[in-house]
């Protein structure tokens, strides 16, 4: 499609789930200022996030949802279009980790991440998918992957699996929905400055090992992510489908 700035979002919706902090909120609110409306999904109040996109002259509503219960992916889906209309972009952001050596790791951790993580943005996304061959309207699935995507990682198995899965899962959607005008792509962030990763920031020779490795020399900001987002959520990425684009200070590099 053929537009003055191929980067807008204008009259498009963007459902995000785990917009209320951290890389989803600063997601939700580059995509506001794309010109989208926002459907924040998730447990917690989006009220801050919220406040910056009305701020922007956008609106944003608000579904209530437990993503450890994936049952719940037609509910959230049909709740969004309720109140807003329309679902033209998934930010399948909400992520959960639990950090654990291997030996002693338990099944309650391994569910509960492959859960969130994994099994409800495949659910997400075919819900989604669904509403948009229903009225034969193209559309963008975006996963927010990890550098545990790519590497094994430590202490993470949960998180280790279903981040590579979720790189998987993104590939195969990808050759199944590219026909049918859905684009499916992930960003994969390098270390950021989230809840996620206030352990490994408050260990100072951790946090010192991650900085020495990171070309940036910084670790990242949620507003980082947002060109990542807006530009696979736009139509400038008509064309691209099944990646996984690195948005991580050049770690990957070194």
């Amino acid at each position: 499609m053929t537009q003055s700035n191929p980067f807008s979002l204008a009259g498009k919706v963007a459902l995000v789930t785990g917009a209320n902090t951290g890389l989803g909120q600063g997601i939700a609110i580059a995509m506001a200022q794309a010109g989208a409306d926002i459907v924040a999904v998730g447990r917690s109040s989006a009220n801050d996030t919220e406040r910056e996109v009305a701020a922007l002259g956008r609106k944003l509503h608000s579904v209530y949802a437990d993503l450890e219960r994936s049952h719940e992916a037609e509910r959230i889906v049909a709740q969004a279009i309720d109140a807003a209309g329309r679902v033209d972009i998934l930010v399948n952001n909400a992520g959960l980790i639990r950090r654990a050596d291997a030996l002693v790791f338990t099944e309650s951790d391994w569910d509960a991440a492959l859960d969130v993580n994994l099994k409800t943005p495949f659910f997400l996304a075919q819900a989604v998918a669904q509403q948009l061959v229903k009225v034969g309207r193209p559309g963008k699935v975006i996963n927010i992957a990890s550098m545990l995507s790519f590497q094994g990682g430590i202490r993470t198995a949960s998180y280790t699996a279903s981040k590579s899965g979720l790189a998987g899962i993104t590939k195969l959607l990808a050759n199944e929905w590219a026909s049918k005008g859905i684009n499916v792509n992930a960003i994969a962030p390098g270390y950021f400055e989230t809840n996620n990763t206030s352990a490994l920031r408050s260990d100072e020779q951790r946090s010192k090992d991650i900085l020495a490795r990171i070309p940036a020399a910084r670790w990242g900001s949620p507003a980082d992510l947002g060109g990542a987002a807006v530009f696979l959520a736009s139509a400038a990425s008509d064309y691209i489908h099944g990646t996984i684009l690195p948005v991580d200070g050049g770690w990957l590099a070194r």
